[in-house]
């Protein structure tokens, strides 16, 4: 009985040494504080403040119910716009203004008007429509919901 008790003894503690690792040979390297990389976003260059911005826009939007309406939006120096909505072949046409709001670290504008509420993402000489959740308009008919800059501010 001694013997079997021993024996189980010197099992368990020979089992147990085979999951210990040896310490003196593993090798910790501790992160040098001068090898991390700061990223930090750029707020000095924005498109509010970058890009040749106010002006006139168009873009042909598709549409239900016609062929396309014909959109132009004029942003202004002063934080204003105005939109002209044209449905075409439906002798259909909506004229509104109001504020424009920046968001987004000045690359989104949010334009508010009586009839308008929409958000756009400011781009080199063009505004690309953005779905309810401020996300640019993805599928194949993406290209469509791209405002092409026509002229600038007079």
């Amino acid at each position: 009985m001694k013997s079997s008790v021993l024996f189980i003894c010197l099992a368990a503690l020979c089992l147990s040494a085979c999951n210990q690792t040896k310490k003196e040979n593993q090798h910790v390297v501790a992160p040098d504080s001068s090898d991390h990389i700061t990223m930090t976003a750029d707020t000095t260059h924005t498109s509010q403040n970058s890009l040749d911005w106010p002006g006139k826009y168009e873009a042909t939007i598709p549409c239900a119910d016609c062929e396309g309406i014909k959109t132009n939006i004029t942003l202004k120096n002063d934080n204003t716009f105005s939109i002209v909505s044209e449905y075409i072949n439906k002798n259909s046409k909506v004229e509104d203004s109001g504020k424009v709001m920046w968001h987004d670290n000045g690359s989104v504008v949010h334009l508010t008007g009586k009839e308008t509420n929409m958000k756009l993402k400011v781009g080199e000489n063009k505004l690309i429509g953005l779905d309810q959740d401020g996300k640019e308009i993805d599928g194949p008919n993406a290209h469509l919901y791209v405002y092409n800059k026509v002229e600038g501010e007079k």
